[in-house]
């Protein structure tokens, strides 16, 4: 589609050039009209929005200018999906980053201008801002740098699902329904018909219906109807009615009569939630408003007013200083309104009891706010905040006072005159000391929060112990000794994620202590804590548990895990009070034997040493339920009872990575009451049928990993099974699951099955099934018929047939494993894509969206062409990723505004800046994903955690920017991320800029594993790296790391790739090293082909392959081979084979550098009208270059030739010439992404960069995807109909396709050996014999023709 012309609007005529017409504006201001289309309810325009060349060029000449999207007003509904055919007006206004907003309101004649962010609230431009410094502002922040592009990303239209203009101030009816619905009616007084129907003006508005006559309605002549706590009903006697009746026993009821049943239900719906109301409570917040409405004050019974998120203003009719007319406002909500000072007149509202301010940019309070007597509840989160005034001692009612994330040093002296405030809540401050002392003298006090400040230190002025703190939180601070034994009333404490090596309490009144990740070599409680319930030691430096945890006598949670133990004492195993026990991660080498029955409901050992578990653990711990043995050295089981009956309760039962062999089957019958069994990775061989018929219950097993030959048919009995998982064993045997009633999972992956034995019926409950890795198994299409109803079926993929052998990359291959978990539905998605540009680079990701699984798909299907065309503009590793990752946030579009994502993208390229190594690798991540690479048997990480748990400095910057932090440690209660694709309304605390690390590759590298936050959680580096280093199948190691993750506790969505890297001399396939490659027709460089590649019919996930019938004849065929859809010669037959080709060289011996990659066409079959002979019926003569077998013609065709490129044939241009494509082969060439339904396999193909531009707009459909009208990408259907395609395809004379053919193994022409010479003698002479084909008058004239189709 070619650009479209603007229309030029006022004096800007098209002739003149851009000074003259700017000139004729203040400012320097150019207005385009346009006429744009609107795509659905998304509101982002169409490639229509691109301006002219005049308007370019103009851009060029200084980074400075740029345009400004300018809309029209809306007035939509919250239903509406599709707008009407007259879309709304857009200007396209070009001005320079000085070009304030009063100038652009002057030339376009409005009064204001208006901002909106994230398609959120919209705020009236103050005249002095500059809309496009606003814009370019906005960009810098996002991460880009360089102001080229910058200016070209401002000028992106999709740039409006992030930040918008408008002419006038956008609204939508639902939001005026809620704040006002008016208009004229007939209205009838009474529930008695004594009164009769008068037209009059009817106002809800707030708590009130308010009727007036119409001609007295400015005269304040009104009736006001208080519906809190009243009644609307439907006056069936007269169409469209409603009775509005007050509360009380002197109530009023008004009827009004509607016109059309939409404003009956308007009023009703609206009506309906102000009559329910309790109290009189109004909302709203989120209204983009600058004032209250007029009619609101006539709402005098309102005790609470909500007006969070909007730009309420001072001096303004219903503005900030008239809030006072509510004579019975108790509560007030004035949260993120940027006010910047404090509205000093309400202070004069006496009544108030509750009032927040958070976020609103005071840097001071005024002293006025000693007036409030009657306040309760004062919250100024978020603020600049430095100081209290001293008159805030007048509140002697105020209870709870916020000033967290705020800039405090030190804790405020006037605290202490308040009597009645038992909380002091200032995490997020600037706190560095903290002395004890002062809040001894708080005697009032009882809760102190401190979390995330810059405490260091911890002073105590005197010996006098405080009695009245009973709850601290130090969270995330930077002290490394605590000493709190004066707090003798101290009840819980958290001093997670601090630097502490000793800890030092009183025990008299301690309940629950949580110190996590800290580096404690001793924690002393004295006296013995008798009221201890919970401790939380986990990740620390401990080497023994503290004596003072085995005295205590109340003691039901001890999580000590991560540590540095040898034993766990007696004492604390025959704990009569212990129900949770965790001590996984250490170094115990034996457990002590129970004597008596102890209580223990949860037992965590996993990563220890231990050889044996004691005798009598399941005899004397009963009520057993949870025991997690992983990762140690289990040989054998206990035996579950000692007497004939079993009384054992254990459910879930985690023995993965150990040693246990056949003998402990027998053991498990002991416990009946089993739901989920893990036993991957052990030495299993087989599993004694009688002993899985006992285990009724189960409803989870995970047998991988072992060397089991079959799954007993006794499992048809486990009627409760649902999730069945037993890759990598050697199962040849399909198992008896498909009878089972509620079976969902089933994993049967790299297993030596070679059949599948399926009922009449498959269980409707059946998600997911996992066949790949089983090289022998073939399904029919019976079969794949069955399972057509699965969610997820994963089979095998057939090779993509092509004409070069070494398509596919010796130099890498990857397996991935994908599990949701405990959750009905997986968030995690993968990119993979092994050849790029004939195998001299890979692309692999990894995107995690935690609670959605929209934006990870979309990412899965946009990054890898947002990197291939960002690698053009850019060589730099830092400047082309991170732009990957800016214009994918962009192209997120409507849907990133709202939900995020992880993400992680690994690059592999040729290393053109280390000359002694051959490829580099560049990563680079948002969010929680992570890459490790193997390094000569060492994990070394390549990511880095953007959270605020891990990230100190990220968490000081969302700090900065004023941001909320719950207690959760989440960013305004959303996520623990700093850094995400998306989340597009939590600017500019989270943001899309990626880290970036960048590595040579060398011998030594082995392979690179990429994960999710699940992964990384329950797997270290070390770990992982050692788990997958000697498993020789990718996908085996990629499903073992997830099994692991399972075992391990993990119950999120988990998902693991595995790369196995290869990079050395040994993969060499270049020529000069002796490999001898296929010619380009299909013939091999040698006279005799013994085993020709036969093409197959590849899948979904590796290419897309079909037959059609079709009316061309072969003839037709023939005449157009090679000719547009591939970019071989348009010689073919045999002599093609002859001609002289290119060395082929691999990426450890790169040629000669030409600017230009080989093209790989694909393959498709195609049916045709023939003789039996495989000669057209209206031609005698074979096809030359076709190889005919049967009623089929096999051709080999480029179903991608949307995005190609020039010949390297075609004629020469003189310098001079206007060939359009000269630019772009000076610019460099662009790449394309041969793309399939599934993501994790392509091929690029070269195109020129000025074919691409049309398709740089994010408004433009892609290759593989449909492009919405925000900016998003969406995958194609799953079955892509070749025919229905074709069909739209452009017709050329002589059909749709052409292209070089490829051979069956039965049509190969083979030459004995005595012959050779002969034969080659003789295709020499016919070669030289045969004339130059003159060329064609067109291809003299014109350039080759190209097709525009969908495949």
């Amino acid at each position: 589609m070619g650009e479209v012309e603007p229309v030029p609007a006022g004096p800007l005529e098209p002739p003149e050039p851009p000074e003259t017409a700017a000139s004729r504006r203040p400012g320097g201001i150019r207005v385009l009209k346009r006429n744009m289309k609107h795509n659905g309810s998304r509101n982002c325009l169409t490639r229509r929005s691109r301006f002219g060349s005049r308007e370019r060029d103009w851009l060029r000449e200084d980074v400075k200018r740029g345009c400004v999207y300018l809309y029209g007003a809306d007035t939509t509904t919250a239903t509406t999906t599709t707008t009407s055919s007259s879309s709304s007006d857009l200007h396209l206004v070009l001005c320079t980053v000085e070009t304030p907003a009063s100038e652009i309101c002057a030339g376009e004649g409005r009064e204001s201008l208006y901002l909106q962010l994230h398609g959120d609230l919209v705020r009236r431009l103050e005249p002095t801002e500059r809309p496009l410094q606003i814009v370019y502002d906005y960009l810098s922040r996002l991460g880009f740098e360089d102001p080229v592009r910058i200016q070209e990303e401002a000028t992106n239209p999709d740039l409006s699902c992030m930040i918008r203009f408008y002419g006038e101030k956008p609204c939508q009816m639902d939001h005026l329904d809620r704040i006002l619905l008016s208009g004229i009616y007939n209205v009838r007084k009474g529930k008695t018909q004594l009164h009769k129907w008068a037209e009059r003006l009817v106002v809800l508005c707030g708590t009130c219906l308010i009727v007036s006559s119409v001609k007295d309605c400015q005269t304040g002549k009104m009736h006001i109807l208080p519906l809190v706590g009243g009644k609307i009903e439907e006056v069936k006697r007269r169409q469209h009615s409603l009775a509005f009746s007050s509360a009380g026993a002197q109530a009023q009821t008004y009827h009004v009569c509607f016109e059309t049943l939409a404003e009956f239900q308007r009023w009703q719906r609206q009506a309906s939630k102000v009559v329910s109301q309790r109290i009189s409570t109004v909302d709203l917040s989120c209204y983009s408003l600058e004032e209250v409405p007029e009619h609101l004050f006539y709402s005098q019974d309102i005790t609470y007013l909500n007006l969070r998120h909007n730009f309420m203003q001072l001096e303004r009719p219903g503005g900030l200083d008239t809030l006072y007319k509510f004579s019975q406002l108790k509560g007030l909500n004035l949260s993120h309104n940027k006010l910047g000072l404090f509205p000093v007149l309400l202070c004069e509202i006496s009544t108030l009891t509750e009032l927040n301010l958070s976020c609103n940019g005071f840097h001071d309070l005024p002293s006025q706010i000693g007036n409030l007597l009657n306040l309760q509840t004062l919250c100024l989160d978020g603020n600049f905040l430095t100081a209290l005034p001293d008159e805030l001692r007048n509140l002697q009612q105020l209870t709870s006072l916020g000033i967290s994330f705020n800039s405090f040093s030190q804790i405020p002296e006037v605290l202490e005159k308040l009597t009645m405030l038992d909380k002091v809540v200032m995490a997020g401050n600037c706190v560095e000391i903290l002395n004890l002392g002062v809040l001894t003298r708080m005697s009032q006090v009882k809760h102190v929060d401190l979390r995330m400040n810059h405490l260091k230190t911890v002073m105590t002025e005197n010996l006098e112990g405080n009695r009245h703190i009973t709850h601290m939180d130090l969270r995330d601070n930077e002290l490394t000794d605590l000493d709190l034994s004066s707090l003798c009333s101290l009840e819980q404490l958290h001093c997670e994620r601090n630097q502490l090596r000793e800890l030092t309490l009183s025990g008299f009144s301690l309940r629950t202590l949580y110190a996590n990740w800290n580096r404690l070599t001793a924690v002393n409680v004295y006296p013995v804590p008798s009221l201890l319930t919970s401790l939380e030691l986990s990740r620390n430096l401990l080497e023994c548990v503290p004596d003072w945890a085995c005295e205590a006598k109340k003691l039901e949670i001890l999580d000590i895990s991560y540590n540095l133990l040898t034993e766990i004492p007696m004492r604390i195993l025959s704990s009569l009070s212990l129900r949770k026990l965790m001590v996984g991660h250490n170094h115990i080498h034996v457990l002590p034997a129970l004597v008596e029955h102890i209580p223990l409901e949860v037992l965590d050992i996993q990563h220890n040493t231990l050889s044996r578990l004691p005798d009598t653990l399941f005899s004397k711990a009963l009520n057993l339920r949870y025991l997690n043995a992983s990762a140690n050295s289990l040989e054998s089981l206990p035996s579950a009872c000692a007497g004939e009956e079993s009384l054992s309760v254990l459910q879930l039962l985690y023995l993965t990575n150990n040693l246990l062999t056949d003998q402990c089957i027998p053991v498990l019958v002991g416990h009946p009451h089993l739901r989920v069994l893990h036993l991957a990775n052990n030495l299993l061989q087989t599993f004694p049928a009688s002993k899985l018929n006992k285990l009724e219950q189960l409803e989870e097993l995970n047998v991988s990993g072992n060397k089991l030959k079959a799954i007993p048919t006794t499992i048809a009995n486990c009627k409760r099974l649902h999730t069945l998982v037993a890759h990598a064993n050697n199962i040849s045997i399909f198992p008896e699951i498909l009878q089972l009633p509620q079976i969902q999972f089933v994993d049967l992956s790299c297993n030596d099955l070679t059949e599948i034995l399926i009922p009449e019926a498959l269980p409707a409950t059946l998600q997911d099934l996992d066949l790949t890795g089983n090289t022998n198994l073939v399904l029919e299409h019976k079969t794949l018929d069955m399972f057509s109803h699965i969610t997820t079926l994963k089979i095998d993929q057939k090779p993509l047939p092509t004409t070069d052998s070494t398509v596919t990359s010796t130099f890498w291959s990857h397996g991935l494993a994908e599990m949701a978990g405990q959750r009905n539905k997986l968030c995690v998605s993968a990119l993979a894509v092994d050849n790029l540009a004939e195998g001299v680079g890979a692309v692999y990701g990894m995107f995690d969206g935690d609670r959605n699984e929209e934006l990870p798909r979309l990412l899965q299907c946009t990054m890898a062409d947002v990197l291939l065309e960002e690698v053009q503009h850019s060589t730099s590793d830092t400047v082309f990723m991170t732009n990957t990752f800016l214009v994918s946030h962009r192209k997120l579009g409507m849907a990133g505004q709202k939900l995020g994502s992880s993400a992680l993208l690994c690059y592999i390229r040729p290393d053109t800046a280390d000359p002694t190594s051959s490829f580099s690798l560049t990563v680079a991540n948002v969010g929680t994903c992570q890459a490790v690479l193997c390094r000569g048997g060492k994990p070394v990480p390549l990511s880095k955690i953007f959270s605020l748990e891990h990230d100190p400095e990220e968490a000081q910057r969302v700090k900065d920017q004023k941001a909320i932090i719950t207690e959760d440690n989440k960013v305004n209660g959303v996520t623990c991320c700093t850094r995400m694709l998306g989340c597009t309304y939590l600017y500019p605390w989270i943001l899309p800029k990626p880290h970036i690390a960048s590595t040579p590759l060398t011998i030594q590298d082995e392979l690179l594993i990429l994960g999710n936050r699940a992964l990384w959680e329950h797997l270290s580096y070390l770990e992982a790296v050692n788990a997958v280093r000697h498993v020789q199948d990718p996908l085996a190691a990629a499903k073992k790391l997830c099994t692991l993750a399972q075992s391990y506790g993990c119950q999120d969505n988990v998902g693991a790739m595995v790369v196995y890297l290869n990079i050395g001399e040994e993969g060499c396939t270049c020529e000069m090293n002796g490999l001898t490659l296929p010619g380009p027709v299909g013939f091999a460089s040698t006279a005799s082909i013994k085993d020709a590649p036969k093409p197959t019919t590849p899948s979904s996930s590796s290419g897309i392959a079909s037959e059609f019938s079709s009316e061309m004849s072969t003839s037709e065929v023939s005449s157009e081979v090679g000719s547009t859809a591939s970019d071989e010669h348009n010689t073919v037959g045999l002599e093609a084979s002859l001609l002289p080709r290119p060395e082929r060289r691999c990426s450890l011996h790169p040629a000669p550098s030409s600017g230009i990659f080989q093209r790989q066409p694909s393959c498709a079959t195609f049916s045709s009208n023939q003789s039996d002979n495989g000669l057209d019926s209206d031609d005698d003569q074979p096809v030359e270059g076709v190889i005919t077998n049967g009623s089929r013609v096999e051709v080999e065709v480029d179903i991608h030739c949307c995005r190609g490129r020039e010949p390297e044939h075609s004629p020469t241009l003189p310098k001079n010439s206007s060939n359009p494509c000269s630019e772009g082969h000076a610019r460099g060439l662009g790449f394309g992404i041969r793309r399939q339904n599934s993501v994790n396999s392509g091929i690029l193909l070269p195109v020129n960069k000025d074919k691409m531009e049309l398709q740089k707009s994010p408004s433009t459909s892609c290759l593989y995807g449909k492009k919405l009208s925000n900016g998003s990408i969406v995958p194609l259907e799953d079955s892509l109909n070749l025919i229905e395609v074709a069909t739209e395809a452009p017709k050329r004379k002589t059909g749709y396709f052409a292209a070089p053919t490829q051979l069956e193994p039965e049509d190969q022409f083979v030459v004995p050996r005595d012959l050779e010479d002969e034969v080659k003698e003789q295709m020499k002479q016919h070669q030289e014999s045969r004339p130059e084909p003159e060329p064609r008058e067109e291809d003299r004239t014109e350039p080759l023709e190209e097709f525009d189709t969908a495949l």
